[in-house]
């Protein structure tokens, strides 16, 4: 028996972690892929609580960016960049439930170097905008890479380890259609490398039937993906959706076998921080048995926070703790 049937979706999912009908969604299957995270698409697929689904995905920039020559400012049609597949139907899905998602794996897929990176006037971490700024923009670059199982080739001295994670994935919003480029409470484009193999996602769900989504794979990324892009990479990625009934929570929340996480979405980035620790808070109070204080002492002394992304729409921070505090 595996941590995942002693983890939330295990105890308290319909399917109890156990797999039911095994799906594939191909780039073919997949049709048209998605710029918003909205209700007005219709299904791709429809599952049931448990099944498997292998989901070919784009790049972020829908596998524009072939070559170091094929600048963003030249190949892409903003704001037409990180497509996603679905949206994905759930059976017996409904406001208030929670949607939970079992990465179990991540593999690179296309004709190599699949990895991509660039810098681009007006976005990343330590550039200004033309907007607010007197600054000339930052010059523009694309780099390629080798992205295999065994590593990123960053460089000919330079192999980084693969550390695949999902940048994009969430839920529908009740009502607004939103970009895919934005986080927040729904999931969205939070690119933090938690969302990885061996990690439990879950989602607020927010209209029937769930409508998930999913995209933007990433071979690695540093903490904060500082420039703005991670190493892109079209993926083949593999997960277990289930359905928790009578738990609801306000935001993403995470889970492996060593920790749990709640994440927030906001900017500036310490209401961000602020947001993820209060539901941490919140997760240790209502399911751990903590009296709030005591939860708010051991989160100081002993929390840990994850800077996601520090250049999107929204900047994503991840709050944990380690379950070996949780009794």
């Amino acid at each position: 028996m595996t941590w995942l049937a002693s983890s939330v979706m295990g105890r308290r999912g319909v399917a109890q972690a156990r797999e039911g009908a095994h799906h594939h969604l191909s780039e073919s299957a997949q049709g048209t892929y998605h710029y918003v995270y909205g209700p007005y698409a219709s299904p791709v697929m429809t599952i049931a609580p448990g099944d498997v689904v292998a989901v070919e995905t784009l790049d972020a920039f829908g596998g524009a960016v072939k070559t170091e020559a094929d600048l963003p400012s030249k190949v892409l049609n903003m704001p037409f960049v990180n497509p996603q597949n679905g949206p994905i139907a759930v059976k017996g899905a409904q406001k208030g439930d929670v949607l939970a998602v079992y990465v179990k794996s991540l593999l690179p897929r296309g004709p190599q170097p699949v990895g991509t990176t660039a810098l681009i006037p007006d976005f990343g971490g330590l550039v200004a905008s033309s907007l607010t700024h007197l600054n000339a923009p930052i010059p523009e670059r694309v780099k390629k890479m080798v992205v295999t199982e065994d590593g990123v080739q960053f460089s000919d001295k330079i192999t980084l380890p693969y550390e695949p994670f999902v940048g994009t994935m969430g839920v529908s919003p009740q009502l607004e259609a939103i970009s895919s480029l934005v986080p927040d409470y729904y999931g969205g484009n939070m690119d933090l490398p938690d969302v990885a193999p061996g990690a439990v996602i879950y989602f607020p769900v927010q209209r029937d039937e769930a409508f998930f989504y999913i995209g933007d794979c990433h071979g690695r990324q540093g903490d904060g993906e500082l420039c703005g892009v991670a190493v892109e990479i079209p993926a083949t990625v593999t997960v277990q959706i289930d359905l928790i009934k009578g738990w609801s929570i306000p935001g993403v929340r995470l889970e492996t076998e060593d920790f749990i996480m709640a994440v927030g979405s906001a900017r500036p980035m310490e209401d961000a921080a602020r947001m993820a620790y209060r539901d941490l808070i919140r997760w240790m109070v209502e399911d751990y048995g903590f009296e709030q204080s005591e939860a708010y002492f051991l989160a100081t002394q002993a929390g840990k926070m994850r800077v996601g992304n520090m250049v999107d729409p929204k900047y994503s921070l991840g709050a944990s703790m380690l379950k070996t505090y949780l009794g």
